[in-house]
């Protein structure tokens, strides 16, 4: 008797354990850890050239302004692109115009010629390239390594984000003395280069679109209409929301307290942003080691409770040192909620309108920094650690609330594991 063996799976066919295993999202992952190094150098480099100009503390926050105002403006628009224009063509469009906006300031620079207004009109266009880039990054990840490896890719991607968070600015810092602010723009238009070379070996995917093409504004409705007949989205949007705009601008203040709470200067100021910046990596890295179909809404609590707790104790801590740690460990926390919250939108939504989703996730980069605004005002009024204190106990005591009257939010896990059964 002859025992026929089942046939080996095709390639294509055995199970992946890592996206690393795809090769087009190393590229992508690529492009993505250098076109975002870009942009927190960027956090150094801007700020800089606009006091070297200025000599103002408030030419910061307009410029900030000048970013993040255009970012929360358009990214639904972004969001809609994303879904009807091929998306590697859309990424690269749209890096190509954030070199040439970015060169432009060099030049500008090397020439002698450069103003403040030329600063803030720049960077203007900076905040209307982003929501062009990040919506279609976030969706064509779901094209290349598929919906049983998305929770771990969308994972990965905020843990390469937020490291760049660390060595951006650091790197950039540290070179200024060494090769001027001239040197260190181009080395930075040399990361967005790299970012654009890596986006090309990745494939055309055509747009799914079903019927005749609709206009942008319809395409708007639909995005809106998906997110109004599905509540449990809306929710977590609005849920990830709250920490971003009430307590993260606490990063905007680290400055005052290493100036004037410990007096530790530049160099501290660093360490601490140095801290957060690990915490926001290990709480990534933690998440991305996660099945899919873990219980998610209990860790998410969890971890936004105790961020906003170590926020409180961070804020009031007399101790340099002690609070280098609190703050590495509340980033742990406030990271693992915002990237739970993250995958678990991306596990929920169909491919149809991921990038119009996505666009709205991508409001948390601009929300925070208008957040800046209201926590700045009150440490001017009451002092960094009571402004500070009091939005971090108030994003705690809205997420607890937000969670007590939400039904579908406590349903969480049960529509997560039900998506990734139909993985």
């Amino acid at each position: 008797m002859v025992v026929e063996m089942p046939p080996a799976p095709a390639p294509e066919q055995r199970r992946r354990t890592s996206p690393f295993q795809h090769g087009e999202f190393r590229w992508l992952f690529g492009s993505n850890m250098s076109f975002f190094l870009g942009m927190g150098a960027m956090q150094i480099l801007r700020p800089w050239l606009a006091f070297e100009l200025t000599g103002s503390a408030m030419a910061l926050g307009i410029v900030s302004a000048a970013v993040a105002i255009p970012m929360l403006a358009l990214a639904p628009l972004g969001g809609v692109l994303a879904d009807r224009i091929e998306r590697k063509r859309l990424i690269l469009s749209a890096q190509c115009v954030a070199l040439l906006s970015e060169a432009s300031i060099l030049l500008l620079l090397l020439n002698g010629r450069l103003e403040f207004w030329h600063l803030v009109v720049l960077a203007g266009v900076m905040g209307c390239t982003f929501p062009m880039v990040m919506p279609a990054r976030q969706a064509i990840v779901a094209e290349i390594v598929g919906r049983q490896m998305l929770g771990k890719a969308v994972a990965i991607h905020m843990a390469g984000m937020n490291l760049t968070r660390v060595v951006g600015p650091a790197a950039a810092g540290m070179l200024i003395p060494l090769l001027g602010i001239e040197g260190v723009y181009a080395l930075n238009l040399g990361l967005y280069v790299i970012a654009i070379l890596a986006v090309l070996p990745l494939s055309k995917r055509p747009v799914k679109t079903s019927g005749p093409p609709e206009s942008v504004l319809s395409n708007m409705r639909v995005g809106m209409r998906y997110m109004r007949d599905n509540p449990l989205v809306l929710q977590l949007l609005v849920f990830g929301l709250v920490p971003v705009f009430l307590a993260m601008p606490f990063q905007t203040l680290l400055v005052i307290f290493a100036n004037d709470v410990w007096e530790v200067g530049a160099q501290g100021l660093g360490l601490l942003n140095a801290s957060a910046g690990a915490g926001a990596v290990a709480g990534s890295v933690y998440v991305a080691t996660r099945s899919n179909d873990a219980t998610r809404l209990r860790l998410m609590i969890q971890s936004v409770v105790a961020f906003g707790l170590l926020l409180i104790a961070f804020g009031f801590c007399p101790w340099f040192a002690p609070a280098l740690a609190l703050i590495l460990i509340a980033n742990i926390f406030v990271s693992i909620f915002g990237t739970l919250n993250n995958a678990s939108i991306q596990l929920l939504i169909p491919d149809s309108v991921r990038g119009r989703v996505s666009s709205f996730i991508m409001m948390s980069f601009s929300l925070s920094m208008l957040g800046v605004l209201p926590v700045s005002a009150a440490a001017d009024a009451f002092g960094a650690p009571i402004a500070l204190g009091a939005a971090a106990a108030l994003a705690v005591a809205v997420s607890l609330v937000f969670y007590a009257l939400s039904r579908r939010l406590r349903g969480l896990d049960d529509q997560v594991r039900s998506a990734v059964m139909h993985l």
